[in-house]
């Protein structure tokens, strides 16, 4: 539960401190005050939205904290254990701090968190029930989920709406198989005259630069027999050639050495570069010989060249990227022959899915029964007690026409609140403080078998009054017997009923509108139930009315 509660620059709040106690706490207020600002700054709190519009006009930030007891609390302890946090003593200080640009940043026990693992915590530690929330049991998806949870089948739902998941997911890889297989099987021929078209074509990587360079040389064949032959006179077979002269010249430096052993390394040079140039001219010599003059050759390269043009034009700029065209047709040609074997696998894994969610579902239906038929008598059962006598109440199961992700039928909510008239939707027959009834009497049944240590109501008394809002002060009071709720009321007769009575009250410091919160006891609290029961606080009268009211809320 809630132990400790700071909020700063939330709204009109400056600065609010309060310390909240197991049972029933109230806030209360005049109209205006900000009696709802303390539970809006517990959704920021527990990772709600928070826009810069939050933060106090004129501060840089705003900032809510609470110290919480989690001590026994199983589910809570799993999740931090997953986010890898962990209580102090039992004890979490969760904090959120929104700068006035917009920005915001969460901490749990110091340590930063994102605002949805706040609200993966918060989820475990408050259910807050606002001032329209009572709309939401008008909402089909809701009643299904008040059933769910009433009947200890949350879990199996999952189940249900995670097998149905599946089945849609495997339609639709089922329904694109199949245009994908039509939309080759239409090509087919296509694909094929392709796909013979490159491999008869044998092509290979960097084949179009060999191509290039053997047809060249074909294409100078005479020019390079002949200056061929010509360099090797020039280096080593005809008159005045290059190593004769470097042999005249290791001559000369030979009989140097002998008087200067120091020109000994030249000599060597000489006479290797003798050796290089006669070695280079009988390659030469070698190449020239081996030069093929053949016109033949010459015209096949040629063609070749041409085809790989034309492939080259049609499946990319290069022989790779033809290649790779050509793979990628067999892989089609490949998909579409393998299409029936593909279409046979998502099959039966299409049906494995539909025996999960038929077998869950059927589980689901009957413990949905079941649990139908508690919740109706339960919820009927506590109807006189928030003056809805003779009303009845009935949790309809309606079978659907083809599964559904919620499973095989609807859950409706119909009720009788006046006697004599048949049942129909709540959305029909219930004013917003009938809905608001039907809402308490449900999370008060609700609060019975879950681990939720703290109940938020904001004005959950909108549209009643007199003996009736005695009567939901003390169902309040009941569900708030071992665990905590915070109640926002201006109903006298329900604050009557608190354990922890908070005040809301608004004033100004230096001009500015302020905000602040504190307990009250004694005469304090006897003058504000005064005020509530709309009589002169100053009165006597009025003060021995709220008395009395105190006294019969103890």
């Amino acid at each position: 539960m809630i132990v400790d509660l700071r909020i700063h620059n939330i709204a009109v709040l400056k600065e609010l401190h309060v310390s909240l106690e197991a049972g029933l706490n109230v806030v209360t207020g005049e109209t205006g005050a900000g009696k709802s600002i303390v539970v809006d700054a517990l959704e920021v709190l527990l990772g709600g939205r928070a826009s810069a519009d939050v933060v106090r006009s004129g501060e840089s930030r705003a900032l809510v904290e609470a110290v919480v007891d989690v001590r026994g609390l199983a589910e809570v302890a799993a999740l931090l254990a997953e986010l890898g946090l962990e209580p102090d003593e039992g004890h979490l200080i969760l904090r959120r701090e929104i700068r006035a640009e917009g920005r915001s940043r969460g901490w749990v026990n110091g340590s930063p968190v994102t605002a949805a693992a706040l609200r993966r915590i918060g989820s475990l530690l408050v259910d807050i029930h606002g001032q329209h929330e009572h709309q939401r049991l008008l909402s089909a998806d809701f009643q299904q989920e008040v059933l769910d949870a009433f009947g200890g089948c949350l879990d199996l739902a999952g189940r249900v709406r995670t097998a149905f998941r599946r089945i849609t997911r495997l339609r639709d890889r089922l329904a694109a198989h199949e245009e994908r297989r039509l939309e080759l099987a239409q090509r087919a021929d296509f694909i094929r005259f392709q796909l013979g078209e490159i491999l008869g074509a044998k092509i290979r990587a960097g084949e179009d630069g060999e191509l290039r360079t053997e047809a060249n040389r074909l294409e100078n064949a005479d020019l390079l027999a002949r200056e061929g032959h010509a360099l090797h006179d020039l280096l080593h077979g005809g008159e005045g050639a290059a190593t004769d002269r470097l042999a005249d010249a290791a001559a000369r430096l030979r009989r140097l050495v002998e008087v200067d052993p120091t020109l000994a390394p030249h000599l060597s040079t000489l006479e290797d570069a003798y050796h290089r140039v006669a070695d280079a001219a009988t390659e030469l010599a070698n190449y020239a010989a081996r030069i093929d003059h053949d016109p033949a050759r010459l015209q096949s390269l040629r063609e070749r060249q041409a085809l790989l043009e034309r492939l080259e034009r049609k499946y990319g700029p290069t022989p790779a990227d033809v290649i790779a065209r050509g793979e990628a047709l067999q892989r089609e040609l490949d998909e579409l022959e393998t299409a029936g074997l593909d279409a046979e696998t998502i099959g039966r894994e299409l049906a494995r899915a539909e025996a999960a969610w038929g077998s869950a579902s059927a589980e689901l239906s009957d413990r949905r029964r079941e649990a139908a038929d508690r919740l109706s008598r339960e919820a009927e059962a506590a109807f006189p007690g928030l003056g809805l006598e003779g009303a009845r109440f009935e949790v309809r199961l309606e079978a659907l026409p083809r599964p559904a992700a919620g499973g095989r039928e609807r859950v409706r909510f119909m009720a009788t609140l006046n006697p004599g008239f048949g049942a129909a939707s709540l959305s029909r027959i219930a004013s917003g403080g009938e809905l608001s009834r039907v809402m308490l009497v449900l999370k008060s049944v609700l609060a019975g078998i879950d681990e939720l240590p703290t109940l938020v109501f904001d004005e959950i008394d909108a549209g009643i009054g007199g003996v009736v809002a005695g009567r939901v002060g003390e169902r309040l009071r009941e569900v708030a017997r071992g665990r905590q709720v915070l109640v926002v009321t201006h109903l006298a007769r329900i604050a009557a009923r608190a354990s922890n009575h908070l005040l809301v009250e608004k004033g100004a410091v230096d001009g500015t509108a302020v905000t602040v919160l504190r307990r009250l006891d004694g005469e304090e609290r006897v003058r504000e139930i005064a005020r509530m029961l709309g009589g002169d606080p100053d009165s006597a009268s009025s003060r021995d009315h709220a008395r009395e009211l105190l006294r019969e809320g103890r």
